[in-house]
């Protein structure tokens, strides 16, 4: 979850008009007005909450006195919802929990998202409200909202991962980028490390009370090798590089080296994180091919150096590929459960650069309140053409599947929809080319039993929930 604060260009608080365009557009939709006097509610129109926001903001210190921020979610992992209550409690650390404010979800990207709109000017006192250092207050805000709903707590993360054990500061700084955290050298003291996550500092280390050792598990090392050994005839072993582009979006201005950030990654790779918990690091400089690798060992807290392990360059295969950081993102999350979703996740992106060993397995199932949106979407899709989310694809051996690109997900469109509406889309009768009663007849029905289906309170499983009970029988 991230948050941003956004900027304002005057006092006319165009937040609340753009987020109205937003609700009008069927993508955003009003969750909290809260703290608004009883004449301003959901039903005032924009213009009436524009001008008593606009009233109370009034002062000659103040000149630009929107307050606006934004609460993403990576991909679909909070409901609107869950954003919904983060952002009110988020407002309460941030110092504007009495503040009138609007939250606003916006289903318009892959991401869901809330936008946050307030005043700066206090609405007792006129006094504006501190903004010092406001980004980084932001973020420490968050995370402690972040603690309070989801009990992910930064504090505990970073002391599990400083038990393990590591043989040098490189190593410690690997572990702990890996996990989301930065490394950098305190001001104040030359012998201290300051350790931050999105720019605040979480701890400080004197280094010279850092704990560094080799690990000698020789089981351990030789039971890693046999893994991936084995795993490396299953899942692709080739690397390719991933460029991370996008602008410098932290707490501070864009500094003037906007070199993008280099990782290498791999299906086998990402097979031993997910199955094993051991993370694979490959090192490189200047952007050419890796000279070594790092594993952490989550199961046992270890740090090794690649080499003390395997040969790398016998193990994984390096390509010349590069593939953008936001497309390998959106490809990690799709459902590919089998060669044939590949094939036709690769057909509906119409890009040369995704290869086929840059899209990996994914049987994550998806939540029951998206698999139904999704099947809703398509189904209205298919009745009246318009959703540009939506791609019909049809494989090689004649079998069509519905891609939702919003939610990432792919699957064969009779178990989605039912086999009735399949056969009157795609094979209809070949007597409907003579005459055009007889095919406005067929559209007609095709489109009342697309209406009967949409308002049937019937959903089909996601077929990942039958392969999640199969491993579960087979566990037994």
């Amino acid at each position: 979850m991230l948050v941003k604060i956004l900027g304002s260009a005057g006092d006319d608080f165009h937040g609340v008009r753009y987020n109205e365009k937003k609700i009008d557009s069927g993508k955003g939709e009003l969750m909290l007005m809260k703290n608004f006097p009883s004449f301003i509610n959901e039903e005032s129109s924009s213009e009436e909450v524009r001008n008593y926001l606009r009233a109370i903001s009034k002062s000659d210190r103040v000149k630009k006195p929107q307050f606006h921020a934004v609460i993403s979610s990576r991909f679909q992992e909070e409901t609107k919802e869950q954003l919904t209550e983060t952002a009110e409690k988020f407002m309460d650390e941030m110092g504007y929990g009495k503040q009138p404010f609007l939250v606003i979800f916006h289903s318009d990207t892959e991401n869901n998202h809330v936008h946050i709109v307030s005043t700066r000017v206090n609405k007792k006192s006129g006094r504006k409200i501190n903004d010092s250092y406001e980004k980084l207050k932001a973020q420490k805000a968050l995370a402690k909202v972040q603690e309070q709903i989801f009990g992910i707590s930064q504090e505990s993360t970073l002391n599990r991962l400083l038990s393990y054990r590591f043989a040098s500061i490189k190593q410690l700084e690997t572990l702990l980028n890996r996990n989301g955290f930065r490394v950098a050298m305190n001001k104040a003291d030359e012998n201290s490390i300051d350790l931050l996550k999105n720019g605040v500092i979480q701890k400080t280390l004197d280094i010279g009370k850092i704990s560094f050792q080799d690990s000698d598990d020789l089981s351990r090392k030789k039971k890693i090798k046999a893994i991936i050994s084995k795993y490396r005839e299953i899942c692709s072993p080739k690397v390719f590089k991933v460029e991370d582009n996008r602008k410098f979006e932290g707490l501070f201005e864009k500094q003037a080296d906007s070199t993008p950030k280099i990782e290498f990654e791999s299906e086998l790779q990402k097979k031993m994180l997910d199955v094993f918990g051991i993370d694979i690091v490959f090192h490189h400089k200047d952007f050419k091919k890796p000279f070594g690798c790092t594993i952490i060992d989550h199961k046992t807290g270890n740090v090794f150096k690649g080499s003390e392990i395997f040969k790398m360059n016998e193990m994984f295969e390096f390509t010349e590929n590069t593939i953008d950081k936001r497309m390998f993102e959106r490809l990690k999350d799709f459902n590919i459960r089998d060669e044939k979703e590949k094939e036709v996740l690769i057909k509906s992106l119409n890009d040369d650069s995704v290869k086929d060993f840059m899209v990996f397995e994914n049987k994550f199932r998806k939540t029951k309140e998206i698999y139904q949106s999704i099947r809703k979407e398509v189904l209205e899709y298919l009745k009246n053409g318009q959703n540009d989310q939506i791609s019909i694809v049809k494989n090689d051996e004649g079998d069509f599947y519905a891609v939702h690109h919003r939610y990432h997900h792919i699957q064969d469109l009779k178990s989605l929809v039912g086999e009735k509406i399949i056969e009157q889309i795609f094979y209809p009768d070949q007597n409907l080319q003579e005459s055009k009663g007889t095919i406005q007849k067929h559209e007609s029905n095709l489109s009342k039993l697309i209406d009967e289906l949409l308002k049937s309170s019937f959903i089909p499983k996601d077929p990942a929930e039958d392969a999640l009970k199969k491993k579960r029988k087979k566990r037994k």
